[in-house]
Parts: structure tokens; sequence; C-alpha cells
């Protein structure tokens, strides 16, 4: 009759793995994982894009509700100032990087060498006064019915941390997308309902040979879409540069580094 030491060996060496037979797990997992990352990682990017195509829109949204409240747009002195040297446009936005040479490109060519950060536009929509970041909305002067137009979520970021900064709205009240750049924002001003984003508004990017441009952009000036005039019917455009945070002035609005932006108008 065998001990009870030789039948528990026996039992465990029933079970045992062999180094062949644990070499085959390990290959197995790797390659699941190798299939299953990429998937993944596929949905997050598309759950972000969702994510930033709502606020784009809430964006927006708030901007011309309060135009509608206010009969005015939630902007600065200093930029209603610079657009009457612009055609009644103004954009508020950023540098982003170009697919060439790691250099930026300005994505708010405003006169005047005035190149804000959306900051001001939030500060007055989320009706934030009396702080050291912007004194746009002194006293609520910008939304004297003090009135909660946008409700983003603070991210809590400091820009003196440095790195990337997370989506939502930092410290600093710049409002940025999930991949840590500020939304671009233009307004017309001129009551007009003609916005001209200074990006989008480049033949280059949206021409297609017609007046009819690229995600329904106009250019009413000439019917052969000669020209940087491609115009949205309306008094404002929102828009990121989407994942790779990046822009192309020299390509198509739906190619290349372009061809993941989200717009609002879209």
């Amino acid at each position: 009759m065998p001990s009870l030491v030789n039948r528990k060996s026996q039992i465990a060496n029933e079970w045992a793995f062999t180094i062949v037979e644990l070499l085959t797990v390990i290959a197995i997992i790797a390659i699941l994982a190798a299939i299953l990352l990429p998937t993944l990682a596929g949905a997050r990017i598309q759950a972000q894009k969702k994510q930033a195509q709502l606020q784009i829109r809430d964006l927006a949204t708030q901007v011309q509700i309060y135009d509608s409240s206010y009969s005015r747009m939630p902007i600065s002195v200093a930029a209603q100032q610079a657009a009457m040297n612009n055609g009644g446009i103004f954009t508020y936005g950023g540098v982003f990087q170009t697919p060439v040479n790691g250099v930026v490109w300005p994505a708010a060519p405003n006169p005047s060498n005035y190149y804000p950060s959306n900051n001001e536009v939030i500060a007055i929509l989320m009706d934030v006064t009396n702080t050291t970041v912007t004194a746009v909305n002194q006293n609520h002067q910008k939304n004297p019915q003090q009135t909660a137009f946008l409700n983003a979520k603070m991210s809590g970021w400091d820009p003196s941390q440095g790195g990337t900064p997370p989506g939502g709205v930092g410290n600093d009240l710049v409002y940025r997308d999930p991949w840590g750049n500020p939304y671009v924002i233009t307004m017309d001003l001129n009551a007009d309902n003609t916005c001209l984003d200074p990006f989008y508004r480049l033949q280059a990017v949206s021409g297609s040979g017609s007046a009819t441009g690229a995600n329904g952009l106009i250019n009413s000036v000439d019917p052969n879409g000669a020209g940087n005039n491609f115009a949205f019917h309306g008094n404002v455009m929102v828009w990121s540069a989407g994942p790779d945070g990046k822009v192309d002035s020299g390509n198509g609005a739906n190619l290349g580094v372009n061809k993941d932006n989200i717009l609002s108008w879209q």
C-alpha cells in the first residue's frame, strides 16, 4: 500500500505543468493581448472623440444662448477691438503642432498679435469672477445675471505642474479637449451670420473646386471657390485638433492630420 507522502507526490505530478505547457500558455496570453490591446485603445479613442463632440456642441450652443440673453458675444473688450480690424471675426485658440519638423502653427491669428486662449470665454460662460487668471468678468461685468451657461468639468490642472494637461477646464480656465489641447472658438461679431475660422477658411484646407467646400462651408465670394473665404453660415465655430493634436494648413480638411479634427459644424 503506497504511503501518504507518495500519494501526494503522485497527485502533484498529475496536476503539474511542464515547461512546454507553461510557455504555450504564456504565448497564447501574449497573442490575445496583442489582439485585444489595439481594440481597447481604439475604443478609448472613439469614446474620447464622442466626448469631445458633445463638449464642442455644448460650447457652441452656450455661446449662442449667451448671445440671445445679452445681445452680444462672450468676449473681452480687447477681443472686440481686435475684431474691428479683422472683418468682425475673432478667434480664441492656441498653437498646434504640424506634421513638418515639429514646428507650431498659430491656430488663432488675430490682429495686433493678440492670441488669447479660450479662458476669457469660459470665465464669462461659467460666471467665474474676481480671479487672477483673467479679469474679463470682474464683478460679473460680462455676466450681470450671474448665469452659469456652461457646466464644464473642472480638471484641477495647474499650468505650473508642467506636462500634458488633462481634458476639462484647468485652473487657468482654459477649456481643453480630452487630449489636452484648447478648443478653438471663432465668433462672428458683426452680426452678418458669417463665420470665417482662420484655419478652415483656407482654400487649401476647405476648397473643393467649387463654392461648396469641405464639411458644408461655403465660399460666397467666388463661385469657383477661389480665395480663402470658406465660411460657416452661423455665428460661432468650435473645433478640436483631435487625438493627434495636429493641424496642416497645406492639406485638405479631411486628409492627413486634419482628418481626425472634430468640428461643431459637422
